[in-house]
């Protein structure tokens, strides 16, 4: 299954999950996609960078932010360069983590 088909699946799978239950981790993600190796987490990666794309363009918090590492409570570096490379987050490292906590609380108030 290629990126396209996935992304709106992965979008679906996001904004349907209990509050209690996000973020979810890349793992947890291609699994609830029934995804099977090889390259699960890269396409996973590459579906939440479409998704990344298409809430840039509508004016929207990025959904991709519910989706972390499991080494710790924030996505993976590539979510951080996209959002520098689409304008969202700022270019300075130092302050990714702040601008992550920021989107996502925008991300959580609209599944209010």
């Amino acid at each position: 299954m290629h990126a396209p088909d996935l992304a709106p699946r992965l979008r679906t799978l996001l904004e349907q999950l209990p509050d209690d239950a996000v973020p979810i981790t890349y793992q947890q993600a291609a699994e609830a996609l029934g995804l099977t190796p090889p390259r699960t987490i890269q396409r996973v990666a590459l579906a939440l960078e479409a998704l990344m794309r298409e809430d840039v363009a509508a004016g929207r918090p990025l959904v991709a932010a519910l989706v972390v590492s499991r080494r710790g409570d924030l996505p993976r570096e590539g979510f951080f360069e996209l959002a520098v490379a689409l304008g969202r987050f700022p270019a300075d490292p130092a302050r990714h983590e702040a601008a992550y906590r920021q989107e996502l609380v925008r991300v959580m108030a609209l599944r209010g």
